[in-house]
């Protein structure tokens, strides 16, 4: 008679595998397909533009604290040809492959922000949102972006028409967007945590979810946002000086009031590039608030085109959503465009004190390595989505087809 023990050593045991989204499947013959010469022009124009703005911004600062102009020039060059290198790179590399990165991608960017939080972090500015990796920081909370867009576009793809049900397609991802909320706010970096729930809202939204639980999720998000402001002090300080922006112009909201001045003192044509004399007056103007210097200089022209770059970069991504072969293509290419839309928006908001300061950078053109990688790879993703697309001449050659008589079909007598 066969024991207990001869019977579990003879089983095979199947290896534990990450499954792939039910409609994904990879279609070699689009491997070398061209890409959206488009999105891809915007985005290495965006990332140009960012190179001469820093250098604008930052020459007299860098001057000052470093006796060197091109100190921050240097940095920021290098990070474009690092970004330029992630773009077309990571746009070879094909997207139904990318969910096996899913879990692996989440675990780390989670324990990275949980460094930051128990004391590895780098501190600047009163907030601990960077690691410090030799010469090298980086944010956490900027991959934290990629890497729910890339979890949410998994997770809803997997479950297709299970994410009506509350327990299965809707909770779930509002709690692992939870979890990296708080992990955001105790880095206090209020402003990542928006973002990363607008997404969840934004792709859920876009994936079918039941109206009323998503109303019911943004009242909670919106009495989260009022406890998070009114009992926070340093929070509060900011929203009251920015309701009273001429009595705070001196102190809390004096980045703010020097920001809207650039943006006045540009005009319809700006004063010219490297002429701005507010980067003598406007703190770090080169990170958070390019925007404003990019308006001294620029002007209302120039930032209108600023504007419409980012316009046509969220309207080519949605493009690449609707033409995807899938929909695990379609949840990547909304949401990644939905996070450079997003963003871009509530700087420029914060830039003209529409709203009160955060700390969020401007998509390819602030200083920074972090959010210029990460916005790098999400455009590379969305340049490979665009790449599986139907053919403009396939599609074009078929409708001439439909609409083309058939041969054997009688022609209708004359009456």
């Amino acid at each position: 008679m066969t024991s207990r023990k001869d019977l579990q050593r003879n089983v095979r045991r199947a290896p534990v595998q990450l499954l792939p989204p039910l409609d994904a499947r990879s279609d070699s013959r689009l491997a070398h397909a061209a890409i959206d010469p488009v999105l891809a022009a915007v985005t290495v124009a965006l990332i140009g533009l960012g190179v001469v703005m820093v250098y604008s911004a930052s020459a007299v600062q860098a001057t000052v604290r470093y006796h060197d102009p091109q100190f921050f020039l240097k940095r920021q060059a290098a990070y474009a040809v690092t970004a330029l290198f992630v773009l077309f790179g990571v746009s070879r590399f094909d997207y139904h492959r990318l969910y096996r990165l899913t879990y692996p991608l989440l675990a780390l960017t989670g324990a990275a922000s949980i460094a930051c939080v128990v004391g590895f972090g780098h501190t600047a500015g009163g907030a601990t949102r960077w690691l410090a990796l030799g010469p090298i920081h980086v944010q956490p909370a900027e991959v934290a972006k990629l890497a729910i867009v890339i979890w949410l576009a998994y997770s809803l793809a997997k479950k297709a028409e299970q994410v009506k049900e509350f327990t299965v397609g809707f909770l779930p991802h509002l709690l692992v967007a939870g979890l990296f909320m708080f992990l955001c706010m105790t880095q206090k970096d209020f402003g990542s945590a928006v973002v990363l729930l607008l997404l969840t809202f934004i792709l859920l939204f876009v994936a079918g979810a039941k109206l009323g639980y998503l109303l019911g999720a943004s009242l909670l998000g919106v009495m989260f946002a009022f406890v998070a402001v009114r009992f926070s002090g340093y929070r509060y300080e900011r929203y009251l000086a920015w309701l009273n922006m001429d009595q705070h112009r001196q102190d809390i909201a004096y980045q703010a009031f020097q920001s809207v001045v650039s943006f006045g003192s540009g005009g319809p044509f700006g004063v010219g590039l490297g002429h701005g004399l507010q980067t003598l007056y406007l703190p770090e103007a080169h990170t958070d608030f390019v925007a404003a210097i990019i308006g001294e200089e620029l002007g209302f022209v120039g930032v209108l085109f600023l504007c419409g770059a980012y316009m046509l970069l969220v309207v080519r991504g949605v493009r690449a959503a609707l033409r995807a072969p899938d929909d695990y293509g379609s949840y990547l290419a909304f949401g990644i465009s939905a996070m450079l839309g997003v963003q871009a928006l509530l700087n420029l908001a914060v830039a003209l004190a529409i709203l009160p300061t955060k700390g969020l950078t401007l998509p390819f053109v602030s200083f920074g390595g972090s959010s210029l990688l990460v916005c790098a790879a999400g455009a590379g993703i969305l340049l490979n989505i665009s790449r599986q697309g139907p053919p403009e001449l396939e599609v074009a050659a078929s409708d001439e087809v439909d609409a083309a008589p058939d041969p054997a079909e009688p022609e209708p007598a004359l009456s």
